[in-house]
């Protein structure tokens, strides 16, 4: 009960004649015509926007019925809105043409928004690897600021906590697939962009993202070198050498020269002993163009002498 000789503020006309549904109405999120120039994409998030036929589907479609799904935005202190989900509406309303677009602005802070943006983003029917590891990561990292236990272990099949069960569970996925996908940001980018292009499969590519980020870039010369991507085997050996004692040039180069089942026909040259035959300083990518250059000058000197002979 109030206190005596308190002041009791009185209700307004409004308040005492409206009903509760447009008491309701009032506070529900309301959608807002914004101007696409106030609109600018979520800082750092990972899922790409791209000009491919999809795209075009879009682009049709909004330029027949419009923008019919709302964005969802957040108001940014230097200005504009912040996109938190909608990047290809946005980016297809920008090429047709459009001068506003139709927005749910919500006030929400870094963590909020990134679960949002990951939540809604995930939900499309084609997501490359690259997209959905750093999603989890973005997540499972925004979980872990709100309070949540976190522990991303080096094994790609141990327990995890409660943080990477969530973030599995309403994505559909196993926290130890969630773990996996996560690991794969610890690629380089190139080798990241074979792991999308499906040069190099998921499980090796897991394998691949233990070594430091020198050995990883020296393994994308084995690979060129050999002219062939890792196997889950191979992978492992050279996860395990790195972890052991380091994983050397010649060690990847050994190990990515070894013929593989199904590939008979396949010449393969160690790389312990082709180096006694070059400077120790040669990469392997100067080891095979010398060899070409030296089996083209052979080639044209043979093809020289039989010239002579007829």
């Amino acid at each position: 009960m109030p206190k005596k000789g308190a002041n009791i503020a009185l209700s307004s006309y409004d308040d005492i004649f409206s009903t509760e549904e447009s008491r309701e109405a009032a506070t529900r999120e309301q959608i807002q015509k914004i101007p696409i120039s106030e609109l600018h994409p979520f800082e750092g998030h990972p899922f790409r926007v791209v000009d491919d036929e999809a795209m075009t589907r879009t682009m049709e479609s909004i330029s027949q019925f419009g923008v019919i799904s709302p964005l969802l935005a957040r108001p940014d202190p230097d200005g504009g809105y912040e996109i938190v989900s909608g990047h290809r509406r946005h980016h297809a309303a920008q090429l047709v043409g459009l001068e506003t677009l139709p927005v749910i602005v919500r006030e929400m802070d870094d963590d909020e928004a990134i679960i949002a943006m990951v939540d809604s983003n995930l939900q499309r029917e084609t997501i490359l690897p690259s997209e959905r590891a750093w999603a989890y990561k973005m997540k499972l990292d925004a979980i872990k600021h709100q309070g949540a236990r976190t522990d991303l272990t080096s094994s790609q099949v141990g327990m995890k906590l409660q943080s990477m069960d969530i973030v599995g569970k309403q994505a559909g996925d196993s926290r130890n697939q969630v773990h996996r996908y996560i690991r794969l940001t610890e690629l380089i980018p190139e080798l990241l962009d074979m792991v999308d292009e499906k040069k190099i499969a998921m499980n090796p590519a897991v394998e691949l993202s233990y070594l430091s980020k020198d050995e990883q870039k020296q393994f994308l010369e084995a690979m060129d070198y050999a002219q062939a991507t890792p196997s889950l085997s191979q992978a492992q050996r050279l996860k395990k050498q790195s972890q052991d004692s380091g994983c050397s040039m010649d060690f990847m180069c050994s190990t990515m020269n070894e013929e593989k089942k199904g590939d008979p026909d396949r010449v393969v040259f160690k790389a312990d002993e082709l180096r006694k035959y070059f400077p120790k300083s040669y990469t392997p990518q100067q080891m095979e163009k010398t060899i070409i250059r030296l089996l083209e000058q052979w080639q044209r000197k043979k093809q020289k002498q039989q010239d002579q002979m007829l």
